[in-house]
């Protein structure tokens, strides 16, 4: 009897369990199914093309301030000399350049650097005056003290310029219109000496058929303006006339070298001997003591030279130049104003 009661009251909670169930389903909220709406399509994203941009053909320039530099002058002259030509027009006084005129030399007067108050030694005479010209020495050192052709004499003495020029392995030339000339040197110096007795363009003429192919010191001669001023005097119509013609000289000499090609390692220099009053020099005159000093060629300066020049500083500016040691016992000193250093008073002073 219990039993039966049990297991009706099951039935009863199971009946009840499921009409409660049934009735929360009913009660509930139907859920309707909302459509998603649909979102437009996202555009693919490409990464933009990569410019190459084209330079301009001609770039902007980069401006930047120069420097400011200021020269040091060195020992030795820029750029560097290969050989040296030296040019005596015997008895030019500098007063006969524009008279004549000379175009030629006053060319290398505006190109070069020049002075037209250089001073000879005495005496003023060719022979002793050239010695001392190329051997850089006062008479009084070089001891050439007469002015004729006297093999007797023998030689000028000291060390002089052919001797360091050769010494240095460089050829050394000579070409004169006087024959004493040739006791300036000894024939172991020269690699070739020769002596024309004739007028200064002839000479020039022989030199053009005849150029060497190198050399390290060539001495060129003319001797007409001398000539002609003992036979019709200094600054005569005749002088002038013979002067001009030696510029014409000068000027194959100068043509000769750029057509070789040798101008821009060439130093040039002209000068004089002495120059000369009435139908004579030799003394102390001032006409006769005066001469011309012009130098031309790669870095030269140019413009009027303000230190004092004598004859003896060719044998010296040509041996610095060449970059060779200059001799103590020289007098001559390196016109070293004339390659842009700067103007000092003269370290040693002028022949007596």
């Amino acid at each position: 009897m219990r039993v039966t009661r049990f297991l009706f009251s099951l039935r009863q909670i199971s009946a009840l369990l499921s009409f409660s169930f049934l009735l929360v389903s009913c009660l509930a909220p139907v859920s309707q199914a909302v459509p998603t709406p649909s979102l437009p399509a996202q555009p693919t994203l490409t990464r933009a093309p990569t410019l190459t941009l084209t330079p301009s053909l001609t770039p902007r320039p980069t401006w930047t301030l120069e420097p400011t530099w200021t020269a040091v002058p060195s020992l030795t002259p820029a750029p560097a000399l290969r050989r040296v030509l030296i040019v005596s027009f015997d008895g030019l006084r500098p007063d006969a350049i524009a008279q004549a005129p000379m175009p030629n030399l006053l060319a290398l007067m505006q190109t070069g650097a020049y002075s037209l108050t250089a001073q000879t030694i005495f005496p003023s005479a060719t022979l002793p005056a050239h010695a001392s010209m190329l051997s850089g020495m006062c008479p009084t050192k070089h001891g050439v003290t007469w002015n004729d052709y006297n093999p007797a004499q023998g030689y000028a003495q000291g060390v002089d310029l052919f001797d360091l020029v050769h010494a240095a392995g460089l050829p050394t030339i000579m070409v004169v219109g006087k024959q004493k000339l040739s006791q300036l040197t000894e024939p172991t110096s020269l690699t070739l000496f020769h002596f024309i007795n004739d007028r200064d363009v002839v000479i020039a003429d022989w030199l053009v058929d005849n150029f060497p192919a190198e050399f390290g010191l060539l001495f060129v001669h003319f001797p007409t303006i001398d000539f002609m001023g003992h036979e019709y005097g200094w600054l005569s119509p005749e002088q002038l006339s013979v002067a001009r013609r030696g510029d014409e000289a000068l000027g194959k000499l100068l043509a000769l070298l750029e057509v070789r090609d040798l101008r821009k390692d060439t130093l040039v220099i002209i000068t004089a001997d002495h120059g000369g009053h009435a139908q004579s020099h030799g003394s102390r005159d001032p006409l006769d003591m005066t001469i011309p000093w012009v130098i031309a060629g790669p870095g030269i300066r140019p413009g009027e030279l303000l230190v004092p020049v004598q004859v003896t500083d060719t044998a010296a500016t040509a041996a610095w130049a060449l970059g060779l040691t200059v001799p103590t016992e020289w007098d001559g000193v390196p016109v070293r104003e004339a390659f842009g250093f700067p103007v000092t008073s003269r370290p040693v002073p002028l022949c007596p």
